[in-house]
C-alpha cells in the first residue's frame, strides 16, 4: 500500500529495501484520494525499532495512510535521540484538537508497576478518554491492552508467576469475527509480559469479547463488541529476532530468564530463530484497517461519532 511518512524518517530506507511501497509526501499530497489518519502513541524505549515494526505491518493493504507519530509529554524517552523525536514526533496537546480514523497504542516495559505508578498514566488516561469521541478504532497492543481494559473497563492485570515469553500457538474462539478472516484455526504469536488479564473477568463484561486465546499464554486478542477497540496481548509486530535480543540482553545483566518458549530451534540460543508468525500479523493489521477502519469510518472525518 502506499503509506506517506516523512521522506527522512529511519524507517522508509529499511522499508524500501524490503520492497514495501512508501509514499514521499509531495507525491501523497496530489493524489485525489482521503487517505487515513491512523496516530501511534509510540510508548516503547527503541521507538525506531517499533516504528518500523508497525510501518511494515500497516504497508500491506491498498489503502494509504498518513501517520502520525505521537510521544508523551509527561516523560521523554531516554533511549531515542531528541533529535528523532523532534523531527517525526508530535505531542497529544498537538492533536488534541484532530481526529484520526485510527490509533495504535504500543506497548512499555512498564508491566511490574501499578498502573497509576507509571509516570505518564495520567496523560494516557486523558488519550484514552479523547480516542472516545476522536478516534473511530483502535488498537492497543500488550501493556497499553491490559492499561486500556483496566480503565474502561476496571479489568485488572495480575503478575504471573514467570515471564510469559516465546512464540505461542492460539485458538480463534470466534472465527466468524473479521479481525481474524483469513486466519488459521491455530497461529502463533509472539508474548513476552510478566503480567496478564484473566478471561473470566472478561468474559463478565458484556461490552467485550475473548477472539483469540491461548492454553499456554492466556487472553491474546479481546475485542469491544461494537467493534471500536481492539486489544492485542502479545506482539504480532516483532521482529524475528525481537525475542532473542530481550533474551540475551537480560542473560547479560545476569537475570533469572529462561529461554523463549518454542523459539529458538532445538531450544538452542545458538540458532538463529525462524519468523514463524509473520503472516498472521499482516492479517491482523491488514483486517483492522480493512473491516474496522476503511470500512467504517465516515469519508468525513470531523463526523466520527463518540463511542458510547
Amino acid at each position: 500500500m502506499p503509506i506517506k511518512i516523512p521522506n527522512l524518517l529511519p524507517a522508509r530506507e529499511v522499508l524500501e529495501n524490503e520492497n514495501i511501497f512508501v509514499m514521499n509526501e509531495i507525491r501523497a499530497a496530489h493524489q485525489d484520494i482521503r487517505p487515513l489518519k491512523i496516530a501511534i502513541l509510540n510508548l516503547m524505549p527503541t521507538k525506531i525499532v517499533t516504528e518500523t515494526q508497525l510501518l511494515r505491518l500497516l504497508s500491506n493493504t491498498p489503502l494509504q495512510l498518513d501517520i502520525t507519530l505521537l510521544q508523551t509529554e509527561s516523560y521523554t524517552s531516554k533511549n531515542t535521540s531528541a533529535e528523532h523525536l523532534q523531527a517525526f514526533y508530535k505531542n497529544f496537546s498537538d492533536v488534541k484538537d484532530q481526529k484520526f480514523d485510527g490509533l495504535i497504542v504500543t506497548g512499555a516495559p512498564v508491566e511490574n508497576l501499578e498502573f497509576e505508578q507509571v509516570t505518564y498514566w495520567d496523560e494516557l488516561c486523558r488519550i484514552l478518554d479523547w480516542s472516545r469521541k476522536n478516534v473511530h478504532s483502535s488498537m492497543f497492543i500488550c501493556w497499553a491492552a491490559q492499561a486500556a481494559l483496566y480503565h474502561k473497563y476496571g479489568i485488572c492485570k495480575y503478575p504471573t508467576e514467570k515471564k510469559v515469553f516465546g512464540v505461542f500457538e492460539h485458538n480463534i474462539l470466534n472465527p466468524s469475527h473479521p479481525i481474524v478472516r483469513g486466519f488459521d484455526e491455530v497461529f502463533l504469536a509472539p508474548h513476552s509480559r510478566h503480567s496478564e488479564v484473566l478471561s473470566e473477568d472478561i468474559r463478565k463484561c458484556p461490552k467485550l469479547e475473548i477472539i483469540a486465546e491461548s492454553d499456554r499464554a492466556g487472553v491474546y486478542m479481546v475485542a469491544s463488541k461494537n467493534n471500536r477497540y481492539f486489544f492485542i496481548t502479545g506482539h504480532a509486530e516483532y521482529d524475528y529476532n525481537t525475542l532473542a535480543g530481550e533474551y540475551f540482553r537480560d542473560k547479560q545483566k545476569g537475570l533469572d530468564i529462561q529461554v523463549p518458549e518454542n523459539y529458538f530451534p532445538g531450544d538452542d540460543p545458538e540458532k538463529t530463530p525462524r519468523n514463524k508468525w509473520r503472516s498472521h500479523a499482516h492479517l491482523l493489521y491488514s483486517n483492522w484497517l480493512n473491516y474496522f477502519v476503511y470500512q467504517e469510518t465516515p469519508f468525513d472525518i470531523e463526523t466520527i461519532e463518540q463511542e458510547i
